[in-house]
């Protein structure tokens, strides 16, 4: 545990009104969560970023790979994609505290072009995810991101510079390798990132993989198997999840129906539609969006209460 570090966290918290759940802060793609309680298996996409816990454990699921990580361990995302998350350990004397901080590839590709000597390069067929320890160098940064919330004049000037310092950090240390892979132009991994982006834009629409292959410049065969090795799912699965995780969130926050979902994330049965619901959720969706509705409303009135 890095104490002057979660201090500072605590602090801000504190300052923000005590409690749990998500913290924005004035920086740009920064956030600090804190909880007093596990969670169960929450499905969500998860955008290129650095997840830092500070105190406590969470879990994540991606595809056949799990990946755990604990105090000053983070989490490394590449690519943005549909898994599983969960905070395994936090009470209320030692909560889960952590930050994520999104990655900008424009300022990796800067950051890399004043490097000598780049790192060396990963293997292609890595996942996008995996979970590395948080040096010293990197944790002094974060500290400064969090003390320069005390003067948010200053995050306009300052933080940028914070941030490509983190770039750097990440870039030179022992999976800086992994972390090139986000900022290489024209890698196998930048030309399958084209197509997920167009698998997130376009996911209730029919594509098929000649057509992400052809986005991706690749042939079908060679797209499909990088796409697999780094999202550990094929484009079909991918397109899938981002079908159901939409609908979820349309019947949870929407108020919408089983048929209406359905068909809005682009399915035209109903009933398949149910079925693959089912099979990934483990529930049927009516009785998931009531659970989820509950489930939320019960950590809201958590979150005020320890206000």
């Amino acid at each position: 545990m890095n104490r002057p570090l979660l201090d500072a966290v605590t602090a801000y918290i504190d300052e923000q009104g005590g409690g749990q759940g998500l913290f924005p802060t004035e920086i740009p793609g920064f956030n600090i969560v804190r909880s007093f309680q596990s969670m169960m298996p929450m499905r969500n996409i998860y955008r290129p970023s650095l997840c830092v816990v500070l105190e406590g454990s969470k879990e994540l699921h991606l595809g056949e790979q799990q990946l755990r990580y604990r105090s000053m361990e983070c989490l490394v995302v590449s690519v943005g994609v549909p898994a599983s998350g969960r905070i395994v350990e936090a009470s209320e004397e030692n909560p889960y505290v952590g930050m994520v901080i999104d990655f900008d590839v424009a300022t990796l590709r800067e950051v890399l072009e004043q490097m000598d000597t780049l790192p060396a390069q990963a293997d292609e067929s890595s996942p996008c995810a995996f979970v590395a320890k948080v040096d010293q160098p990197l944790a002094d940064c974060m500290l400064r991101l969090v003390k320069l919330l005390a003067t948010p004049k200053a995050i306009p000037v300052l933080a940028p510079s914070i941030i490509r310092e983190i770039c750097y950090w990440l870039l030179s240390g022992p999976h800086g390798g992994e972390i090139c892979k986000l900022g290489l132009p024209e890698s196998n991994i930048e030309r399958v990132v084209r197509a997920v982006s167009m698998l997130h834009t376009n996911f209730a629409e029919t594509l098929r993989v000649e057509q992400l292959a052809d986005i991706a410049r690749m042939s079908p065969s060679s797209f499909h198997q990088h796409f697999k090795a780094l999202t550990s799912m094929t484009p079909l699965q991918f397109q899938k999840q981002l079908r159901l995780l939409e609908a979820r969130r349309l019947m949870t926050t929407q108020a919408a129906n089983v048929a209406e979902a359905a068909y809005k994330v682009g399915y035209e049965s109903a009933s398949q539609f149910s079925r693959d619901y089912s099979r990934n959720f483990g529930i049927a969706p009516k009785q998931d969006a009531l659970n989820q509705q509950r489930l939320y409303a019960t950590y809201a009135s958590r979150t005020l209460r320890s206000a």
